[in-house]
């Protein structure tokens, strides 16, 4: 008897190949719906599953492949009670299984995709007969991706078989396919219930998680060179940063993958032309422009010493005239949206600046959620997306803010968010001037980035990430001269504050929202 082979996928690059090699081999093929019409019309021979099953598919195609003589053809044992099992009830082994999901994740990435089409495209047998022939990878061999079809074909013409060795690392595969594709769909759901209960005191967090993902790459090392990495992409962000494409440069590592992210979250928050320089995950210049050019050249001039081999990233396209003036430095990474191909031919001259190119407005398909790893455990907690806009803002100093000042005040606010805490920014006409970034106390920061911003500082435009317990942080800035400030409040001697803001004559507001960052 001829080896058998189930093959039913939803991406059908590769199959009529893969399909043909098999049936020279000897396979007989077995088939549902659109890969059945796809291996008919390639003129190759394989029976529709109803004909194997001996039973209709019902329910709208929900039930095809959900039946002892497919299921009992794959999870049989090669044992004598097995066989014998499986010969009393007419039922015959298949050997392999060539299956890959409904394109859920596809599906809810698609606008305006409704709840029920979302779940019509939930694969119910695909999974199943997934796991069964990764179960049984004693003697089954599972295939989900199309990658793997080349080696499989190589096997059975060269062994005659596929090696045990082979079918676990397929196996292992399979699970991880299934496990990415309820992920996907956990998370949609989630996300589903979530809006359905914003003014329940409900958890918007499951029970269990599965945090799903594909690897893209194995890093030369994480944070230090004793330190192994990888990089993976999540199963529903796809036009985020992480599915960017590198178009130049050397391979990206650990470290420039966390100073991008950093990077590419500040000029996201801005929807005039913005630029960021990070070092360390944290800006040491960001400014606001009418051009590209003019963001970068004023966020370079913040801190040209720390932007020595730094991340960039723009949230515009970067031109033949941005990318003169950055090639003039040295820098590991640039982010931006695009590249014109003007700039992309003088940057290349550069041939180890990485270049990423990330789409305009990718978003992961449900909430993102941020989350950090501790030991034997992780942390899950929603992104900080957006922040307090001014008109949510409260003014509680007896100097009122112009409505120039109120934009200074904001700009140094949406960058404070960004910054590492304790985090102090100072900034004046679109551009940081002094970064205080993760000290033990507010005050040191403070000083830090007065130091920086030298006699800039005088008629500067101040943001705490969180309230001053003190006055002592006022009463520095207040000596280098700044203007105002903008904080959240909230402290228990926020009276003792303000009183101390009222008594150096400076602007201070309130906007009720912390923003550490850890």
């Amino acid at each position: 008897m001829n080896r058998r082979a189930v093959l039913s996928v939803s991406n059908k690059t590769g199959l009529v190949e893969l399909a043909r090699g098999l049936v020279e081999l000897g396979f007989d093929l077995i088939s549902t719906g659109g890969t059945f019409k796809t291996l008919t019309e390639a003129g190759l021979p394989v029976r529709y599953v109803t004909e194997v099953t001996g039973f209709p598919e019902i329910l709208d195609g929900r039930v095809k492949t959900l039946h002892p003589r497919i299921h009992g053809g794959i999870l049989a044992r090669a044992t004598a009670e097995h066989l014998q099992q499986l010969e009393d009830n007419g039922i015959g082994l298949i050997d392999l299984v060539v299956v890959n999901l409904y394109p859920f994740k596809e599906t809810i990435a698609r606008p305006g995709v409704s709840f029920q089409e979302a779940i019509e495209n939930i694969d119910i047998g695909g999974p199943s007969m997934v796991r069964a022939a990764a179960k049984n990878q004693e003697r089954v061999s599972i295939v989900v991706n199309p990658e793997r079809y080349p080696e499989v074909l190589q096997a059975l013409r060269e062994q005659g078989e596929i090696s045990y060795d082979m079918r676990k690392r397929l196996a292992a595969e399979a699970f991880a396919h299934t496990a990415e594709y309820d992920q996907c769909i956990a998370g949609y759901l989630t996300a589903a219930l979530a809006e359905e209960s914003v003014s329940s005191s409900s958890s918007p967090f499951p029970a269990t998680i599965t945090l799903g993902g594909q690897k893209a790459q194995d890093l030369r090392y994480g944070e230090n060179p004793a330190q192994k990495a990888a990089f993976y992409r999540g199963a529903d962000a796809a036009g985020t940063l992480a599915y960017g494409e590198q178009i130049q440069g050397k391979e990206l590592s650990y470290n420039n993958w966390m100073d991008m992210d950093a990077a590419w979250g500040i000029v996201q928050d801005f929807s005039e032309p913005a630029c960021a320089i990070i070092k360390h995950t944290n800006p040491c210049g960001t400014a606001l422009g009418k051009t590209a050019l003019e963001a970068y050249e004023k966020a370079l001039a913040a801190d040209p010493v720390s932007a020595f081999g730094g991340i960039i990233a723009f949230n515009r396209t970067v031109d033949a005239e941005c990318a003169a003036s950055l090639k003039a430095h040295f820098y590991e990474v640039i982010v931006a949206h695009e590249f014109s191909s003007d700039a992309r031919a003088i940057l290349q001259e550069k041939k180890n600046l990485r270049l990423v190119k990330v789409a305009q407005d990718g978003k992961p398909a449900h909430t993102p959620w941020k989350v950090r790893s501790i030991q034997g455990g992780f942390l899950i907690q929603e992104e900080d997306g957006g922040t307090t806009p001014i008109s949510a803002w409260e003014v509680v100093s007896k100097r009122q803010p112009e409505p120039e000042e109120l934009r200074e005040l904001d700009f140094a606010w949406r960058v404070v968010k960004h910054v590492k805490s304790n985090a102090i920014v100072l900034a004046k006409a679109g551009q940081t001037l002094g970064v205080g970034a993760g000290q033990m106390n507010r005050v040191g920061s403070v000083k830090i980035a007065l130091e920086q911003a030298g006699d800039k500082a005088q008629g500067a435009y101040l943001a705490s990430d969180a309230f001053f317990p003190f006055p002592d942080s006022l009463e520095e800035a207040a000596k280098a001269g700044v203007r105002a400030a903008v904080q959240p409040g909230g402290s228990v001697r926020d009276a003792e504050v303000i009183e101390a803001a009222d008594r150096l004559n400076l602007i201070m507001v309130f906007t009720n929202r912390r923003h550490f960052k850890h």
